[in-house]
């Protein structure tokens, strides 16, 4: 039995059902000239399906010698994916991965015991006038693969499936839907897709995924007689039939679920785990600094720096 705190006996039924169970308003937070709005995890919803995180990054512009320079840092018991619609990112981790991410590619790290990484425009790009805009995500593991080994997969845009007719077009980013499969898996059944529909343009969400959620990027959707903005994320209720519609200037929006875990979850700063021991733990390895020896090392090329654990 998996756990979602929406399957309750006592739910209404019939007439009393409300075909979207939560509306989440993101947290918006101003990092020096670059937007970060935050809907996941909210007061409402800590989770849909095993998604636990979910950020919404610029769009912004930087200017030569400017741009996002985020220093290696660690995670436990996470998967994260990172989606660019535009702009590009230097992703290194201790694993040794050295990988730019572009628009409509997807990086998957899966942290499970412990992995580090950094994320800068970096080099020659550094020295470019440019843009960012993306969604970084995070996804709880299950509890027996919270050790697991770490590990990294890069897909390229080109070999991501597309669903394209009747006004919209759909990328499937990550897991399974609408009879298509990606490279890129979870251990826990999910998916994770960018659609982008005409003006009045109708799609389905799945129904064959337990949790369901949308996010507006750009433009707004109607659905069950209510309108939506870009930057509301809407979770729906498990099995209810659910579509939506394009307004009049179209719309784009990331379609996201999966299967629940088996409890909630414990996070703090970058870890997140089924205990307060695991996190502890991660917190102990951290600080030590034992990069040689220890739980944590630092990427490969990107050694001379690192942020410090946080005394909160």
């Amino acid at each position: 039995m998996s756990w979602n705190p929406a399957l309750d006996p006592h739910c209404p039924t019939g007439d009393e059902v409300d075909a979207i169970e939560t509306v989440i308003v993101p947290r918006a937070r101003d990092l020096g000239g670059f937007e970060v709005r935050r809907a996941l995890p909210a007061p409402k919803r800590q989770m849909v399906g095993p998604f636990i995180f979910f950020d919404q990054m610029g769009p912004a512009e930087f200017l030569t010698g400017e741009g996002i320079d985020v220093r290696p840092h660690p995670h436990i018991g996470l998967s994260t994916v990172t989606y660019l619609l535009d702009g590009k990112i230097h992703h290194r981790d201790s694993l040794g991965t050295d990988q730019w991410i572009e628009p409509g590619a997807v990086n998957l790290m899966t942290a499970g015991y412990g992995i580090t990484h950094s994320e800068r425009a970096d080099g020659d790009y550094r020295q470019q006038e440019k843009s960012l805009f993306g969604i970084q995500t995070w996804m709880a593991l299950p509890k027996d693969h919270e050790d697991a080994a770490p590990d990294f997969l890069h897909v390229p845009k080109a070999e991501l499936p597309v669903l394209d007719g009747e006004g919209k077009q759909v990328r499937l980013v990550l897991g399974d839907a609408y009879g298509e499969r990606t490279e890129a898996q979870t251990p826990s059944r999910s998916f994770y897709a960018d659609a982008l529909l005409e003006a009045g343009a109708a799609i389905p969400l799945p129904d064959d995924h337990e949790d369901r959620g949308v996010y507006v990027l750009q433009g707004e959707v109607s659905v069950a007689g209510q309108t939506f903005e870009a930057g509301r994320m809407m979770v729906f209720r498990p099995g209810d039939p659910v579509s939506l519609k394009a307004g009049a200037d179209g719309a784009r929006v990331m379609l996201l679920g999966g299967d629940t875990l088996e409890g909630s979850r414990y996070i703090w700063w970058n870890f997140v785990a089924s205990s307060k021991e695991r996190i502890e733990a991660a917190k102990e390895a951290w600080r030590a600094g034992d990069w040689a020896h220890g739980r944590f090392q630092l990427p490969p090329g990107d050694t001379n720096e690192h942020i410090p654990l946080p005394e909160k």
